[in-house]
């Protein structure tokens, strides 16, 4: 039997919610098109132990993605991606980018950070992940 793994990294410090980190990521993976149309997902039970988080975590994250449409679940096959629509892709892509980085901002307001701590922080970490270009 296969097993899928996905791209998903849980931080066990963040103020925000271990299903919402779930969630959000996988929106991520399959609103940019690493996760293919039709592709596989690994079953509750298996991501559920990968992440090692509950199985009810998981079942959460799978229906809200399904409700908005991203994922479908065949009984007895597996959940799979979706078709996305790609008229609303780039909406859907921006919405759950905007969500993250307000999760992001109210974590470090909750932590006491000022606006201009948050506003370097995301310099910094924006220049990692670019390999030091920000656009600016």
């Amino acid at each position: 039997m296969l097993i899928i793994r996905l791209p998903i990294h849980i931080n066990e410090k963040s103020a925000e919610p271990l299903y919402h980190q779930i969630e959000a990521q996988l929106r991520a993976l399959i609103l940019s098109g690493r996760l293919q149309e039709n592709e596989l997902l690994p079953s509750n039970r298996e991501l559920a132990r990968q992440l090692n988080c509950s199985l009810i975590t998981i079942r959460r994250v799978y229906q809200d993605l399904e409700t908005e449409g991203l994922l479908r679940t065949r009984q007895g096959t597996g959940t799979f991606v979706a078709p996305v629509d790609r008229s609303l892709h780039q909406q859907k892509k921006l919405s759950g980018v905007q969500e993250a980085i307000a999760s992001a901002i109210a974590a470090a307001l909750t932590a006491g950070c000022s606006r201009e701590e948050i506003e370097e922080l995301v310099r910094k970490e924006l220049g990692r992940q670019t390999g030091g270009v920000t656009g600016e």
